[in-house]
């Protein structure tokens, strides 16, 4: 399967990116929710974009956005992946891809082993797991409770929610996981820690470097 790529969310500063163009991650994101404590507008992922190393892939992480605005941020070439986080089914992922050529991510939110059997295919080259809790798109920081090595998924998946340096290579062995998701775990008081990120890095990809 090769190894797991490396996805560090939630960068919203000159000195976060700064920090993984030296790490070199697979991918960063971008959240574009503004009930997040992540947030960034388009302006400034737009700049941060500018800076950010041609060999990192930056993801957009959206939450029932319209799809036209959507399209229009990816298409600016702003983002090169497009993260469903919210409510978005089938038809909207469809008009989505009628509007934009952009590879799509879609969370899915697991309650329970129920949610992933009963998982509909999405449209998508990717899907994202993510821990539920009630009325929160994301960004919990809590870990998921479910044994995903008896799960089977046809499509390819991220594994996310309370990852950390050390629990990922626990959480994601014997997985079908084919990237890691992070955002709370390699942060001290709300902004993002260039030693915990180094540390999740060398968690994952111990001392091999590409």
């Amino acid at each position: 399967m090769g190894r797991l790529k490396i996805k560090i969310c939630g960068l919203s500063r000159v000195e976060d990116i700064e920090c993984v163009n030296k790490l070199q991650p697979d991918f960063i994101g971008f959240v574009f929710y503004p009930q997040s404590k992540r947030y960034v507008t388009v302006a400034q992922a737009s700049e941060l974009k500018q800076i950010l190393s041609p060999k990192i892939k930056a993801v957009g992480v959206f939450v029932n956005s319209l799809s036209e605005d959507v399209a229009k941020i990816a298409n600016a070439d702003i983002i090169d992946y497009i993260q469903l986080h919210g409510d978005e089914d089938e038809v909207y992922i469809t008009k989505l891809k009628a509007l934009t050529k952009k590879p799509i991510i879609k969370a899915v939110r697991v309650k329970d082993e129920e949610t992933l059997r009963s998982l509909g295919a999405y449209p998508v080259e990717y899907l994202l797991l993510d821990t539920y809790q009630k009325g929160v798109y994301g960004g919990t920081g809590q870990r998921m409770e479910i044994d995903l090595t008896k799960v089977h998924l046809e499509q390819p998946y991220f594994l996310a929610g309370g990852l950390d340096a050390n629990n990922v290579a626990v959480a994601t062995q014997n997985t079908q996981a084919v990237a890691v998701d992070v955002s709370g775990g390699v942060e001290t008081d709300g902004v993002k820690d260039p030693a915990k990120i180094a540390a999740f890095i060398k968690a994952v990809r111990g001392d091999q470097h590409d």
